[in-house]
């Protein structure tokens, strides 16, 4: 299997990707820290179409993640997961046991949340929209300023449960 690489920038740094001939692979964000400032626009013309709709989306076409084609590594529960992260809708969040009872394993919610930890296509496959029971948004590997930032990019409200600390100093 052949991976092409490629990178675009984005409100959120700039963006590794992973692309086989299925589909998306890796999506890795590049750096910790928040950008000073970084353009909407990849760096050189998208090499895939792939990049052009993880563009669209920071564009605000939301539902541009939905179109493109994932092809994650992973046990069969992790593809369990990983599918049904995919189900969430834009502008949702779900609990980690609510993702455990969705694919019948209603007392896996930590075994839900290492297999969200080792999500190799984060954003597409929209870890960012898992958070605690309590409302609260714990472990992204991205960095919690970033998994705020997409929560509020989306809509998921309500908002001011989500100021981290990072976001909320800019």
């Amino acid at each position: 299997m052949t991976i092409t690489r490629s990178h675009i920038d984005s409100p959120l740094g700039p963006i590794a990707l992973g692309l086989t001939e299925r589909g998306l692979c890796a999506l890795d964000f590049i750096g910790s820290d928040p950008p000073a400032a970084v353009h909407r626009r990849a760096v050189s013309p998208p090499e895939h179409w792939i990049a052009g709709r993880l563009l669209d989306y920071f564009d605000g076409e939301l539902d541009a993640l939905d179109q493109i084609p994932v092809d994650p590594a992973g046990t069969a529960f992790q593809l369990r997961v990983w599918a049904e992260l995919r189900r969430i809708p834009v502008g949702q969040a779900r609990a980690y046991q609510e993702v455990a009872a969705a694919i019948g394993a209603p007392t896996a919610a930590r075994a839900v949340g290492a297999a969200n930890g080792r999500n190799p296509i984060s954003l597409v496959v929209p870890c960012h929209r898992v958070i605690a029971a309590d409302r609260s948004l714990h472990g992204y590997g991205g960095g919690l300023w970033r998994k705020d930032w997409l929560l509020r990019h989306e809509g998921f409200l309500p908002r001011e449960l989500f100021a981290s600390p990072v976001v909320a100093s800019r």
